[in-house]
């Protein structure tokens, strides 16, 4: 999951669901809130960064951290120049505020619609990792014409399904030297391949977090878990990805999401779990450049 563990996720979201997600330094990932920026909506201050100038790419974390996460590995994997980059903190999670007013998660998808509307006009390329691909589904059924393209990575939907238990696919015998203990439990939670790397991406990105995340206010959003998905489905380009040895989302349920995209492109990756885009980056890459590529040229 995220940095909510599996078991405080569920909790959170009225014993309905549970969330995900980690981190990783990138090209332009910042540590800190350096290059942030803020957007009011509607009496919510939506903080984001953003990079880069050309199309819009939004790209939605999972819960229980915030925008860091999915920065530093998206970073590594999109072309450098030609993408516009955004990343705001979901309500409820990193440095966002004033969300009183937002009571369920359709709540959060209208916020998003109103989101894009402000900062890409035109339109923008959309990817959400786990929680963040469910309320990415559910801006595509509410505003697809706002949608360039949709990019599910590791999604979790209305409800939990089976998923494998946690495993290790590699674990380096240094893998925990820079890895305070009391960390060491959720790094295993959430990542399958446990190296140096992946742990210093771990401590460095997804825990920072989670320490910003405002549990009240994730619990009132989460007891209005369900989004209005819409009758019709997306009909532009879309990518699903999801990992083999997720333990928090799984991989099982994913052939039926693909059956819901006519345009999709589905990827089931061995040797990776919840946290993909940081244990198999190269190949995520490949898979989001050429989605990226069919949604931009017509």
């Amino acid at each position: 999951m995220t940095m909510l563990t599996r078991s405080r996720a569920e909790g959170l979201r009225s014993e309905t669901v549970a969330a995900t997600n980690p981190q990783v330094p990138g090209r332009a990932g910042c540590a800190d809130y350096c290059d942030a920026v803020e957007c009011a909506i509607d009496g919510v201050l939506v903080h984001y960064a953003e990079h880069g100038a050309g199309t819009a790419l939004v790209v939605l974390h999972g819960a229980g951290v915030d925008h860091r996460e999915v920065e530093a590995a998206v970073e590594e994997i999109v072309p450098g120049e030609g993408l516009r980059r955004i990343y705001p903190d979901l309500p409820g999670m990193g440095r966002t505020r004033g969300t009183d007013g937002l009571s369920d998660n359709d709540d959060v998808v209208r916020l998003l619609v109103r989101f894009i509307e402000r900062l890409a006009p035109g339109g923008a390329l959309v990817l959400g990792h786990s929680y963040g691909a469910y309320l990415a589904r559910g801006l595509a059924a509410r505003r697809p014409d706002l949608v360039l393209g949709l990019g599910l990575h590791c999604p979790i939907g209305d409800s939990a399904g089976d998923v494998p238990e946690p495993s290790a696919v590699r674990t380096d015998p240094d893998a925990y030297d820079g890895l305070d203990a009391k960390l060491r439990s959720g790094f295993e939670e959430y990542f399958v391949i446990r190296t140096v790397r992946t742990a210093r991406r771990y401590r460095d990105q997804v825990v920072p977090g989670n320490a910003l995340a405002d549990e009240e206010v994730l619990g009132r959003i989460f007891s209005g878990w369900r989004i209005d998905l819409g009758t019709e489905p997306f009909a532009g380009p879309t990518l699903i990805v999801a990992g083999r040895r997720d333990s928090t989302a799984g991989f099982a349920g994913v052939s039926e999401l693909f059956r819901q995209y006519p345009m999709a492109t589905l990827a089931i990756l061995e040797d990776a779990g919840h946290a993909l885009a940081h244990e198999q980056p190269e190949q995520l890459s490949a898979l989001v450049s050429h989605w990226i590529r069919r949604s931009t040229v017509r």
